[in-house]
């Protein structure tokens, strides 16, 4: 009789949890339906590329972007909207850059460059010396100051390709971008040029964030990124004349930090209104391209999670709030200070979830929890299957929703094919006409889906 009774409750718990799943199922299916038939992420993500443009930190098109963002979430009619202040650093690149490899006196083959975000400019008349190729910053020190003072260093490590995860091989290689510029000044070098961080050959410099490591504005040099072709041909070229000069000339300024925002929305809980689940990307870009990729695909991802539920009449037990963070690209001024403010307000964040990995096919979420937590958290795998998102991995989440990150929350970030994002990132190549209307829709409803569910877990 005993047996009897723990099976029966056993098998009344696993009929209760597949009913259970079976109402998600339900609901996960109106979720897909509404961002296939009536999603607005796609023409948002017209209007915030085309008609604002790149929104580099501290520019006139970043302050569009926030208004534009605020009247959009104000028009979808959720219980409240506001900007939280947030002072951000203020980079211009001035005008268009140029460079040449000088083969001998008189004889020179432009290259494409781009400053990097943060960097000097050159004297008016741009710098001409000397290259060193290097592919770490060991070989770097190796050669001794005696070497490299009054030269220019070339770093040409490449993303690995054989690393099927691109973010992992961009991780790889990237600290020669942010670092470089810092270590070899310390060396003597008078300017850094770094391989653009792709896998793919193409003209496009690719830009991003690089920092001096406390150096005094005299002993910073100008840093700048160069198209994957032309560090080919310039390794090239120094493996046959190791005496060759490169010449580049940029005009990028810093100015004083600058009062901007990040625009945020909220759906008040209905049971646990004191349990935050955000939801979120970021508004800044580089402004090489219009920043479709990174991250305005995640911004209006985001902005649909919250249309589609408020669009579906459905009464979320925990707050559920937008966040479009400032800064990120060169700072992550926006995820820090939206992180201090709510620590000073005692508020609880039950879960967060970022998505700045572009706009292509929704594979799955990567989670940044504990195991035991990560494990539970596998039961919603196959409610994502028939949607191919089902490919639930423990790791990071986002950067901006980083800063939260204790032993309470639970963080995700959106994890879409990742083959071709790094083609476009921080490049001028990075615009609308790279976006799919469907696979930036469906990335939508995976997010949706996922706030959903956790919206209603551990209830």
């Amino acid at each position: 009789m005993k047996y009897l009774f723990y099976f029966l409750i056993v098998t009344f718990s696993c009929s209760l949890y597949s009913q259970d799943l079976n109402d998600h199922k339900v609901f996960l299916d109106k979720i897909y339906n509404e961002a296939l038939s009536n999603g607005q992420s796609y023409e948002w993500l017209d209007y915030l590329s085309n008609e604002i443009g790149g929104r580099l930190s501290g520019s006139i098109n970043y302050d569009r972007s926030v208004k534009w963002g605020k009247d959009e979430l104000d028009l979808i009619g959720i219980d409240s909207v506001w900007l939280q202040p947030v002072m951000i650093p203020k980079w211009v690149r001035g005008a268009p850059e140029y460079a040449h490899i000088e083969s001998s006196p008189g004889n020179t083959i432009s290259v494409p460059v781009a400053a990097l975000g943060g960097s000097i400019s050159t004297p008016s008349i741009g710098i001409s010396a000397n290259v060193i190729e290097v592919k770490s910053f060991d070989e770097l020190s190796n050669i001794g100051k005696d070497s490299i003072t009054g030269k220019i260093i070339f770093f040409n490590r490449k993303m690995d390709p054989t690393l099927i995860n691109t973010f992992q091989s961009y991780g790889g290689s990237v600290n020669q971008r942010t670092q470089g510029a810092a270590i070899a000044a310390k060396l003597g070098a008078i300017g850094v040029i770094v391989r653009s961080m792709t896998t793919t050959l193409d003209d496009y410099p690719h830009t991003g964030s690089m920092y001096y490591d406390g150096l005094t504005l005299n002993e910073r040099i100008p840093a700048a990124a160069i198209s994957t072709n032309g560090a080919e041909l310039l390794s090239s070229m120094l493996s046959l004349n190791p005496n060759i000069k490169f010449f580049f000339r940029q005009n990028s300024k810093n100015f004083p930090d600058v009062l901007s925002y990040n625009v945020i929305g909220q759906i008040d809980g209905s049971e646990r209104s004191d349990e935050i689940i955000i939801v979120g990307g970021h508004l800044d870009s580089w402004d090489l391209g219009d920043g479709s990729h990174d991250d305005g695909a995640g911004i209006v991802q985001s902005m649909e999670v919250i249309r589609i539920l408020k669009n579906l009449n459905y009464k979320p037990k925990r707050t559920i709030r937008v966040v479009l963070f400032a800064n990120e690209e060169n700072g992550l001024r926006g995820g820090n200070k939206y992180a201090e403010l709510a620590k000073k307000n005692n508020e609880s964040h039950f879960f967060a979830l970022e998505s700045d990995a572009g706009g292509f096919t929704p594979r799955g979420f990567s989670f940044d929890t504990s195991e035991s937590e990560f494990n539970a958290l596998k039961e919603f795998k196959d409610l994502f299957k028939e949607y191919g998102a089902d490919n639930f991995i423990i790791g990071g989440s986002g950067a901006d929703i980083g800063p939260l990150k204790d032993d309470k929350i639970i963080l995700a970030g959106l994890r879409p094919d990742s083959q071709r994002y790094f083609d476009y990132h921080h490049a001028a190549s990075d615009t609308f006409d790279k976006i799919n209307k469907r696979e930036l829709e469906l990335g939508a409803a995976a997010m949706t889906a996922l706030v959903y569910l956790l919206d209603n877990y551990k209830l």
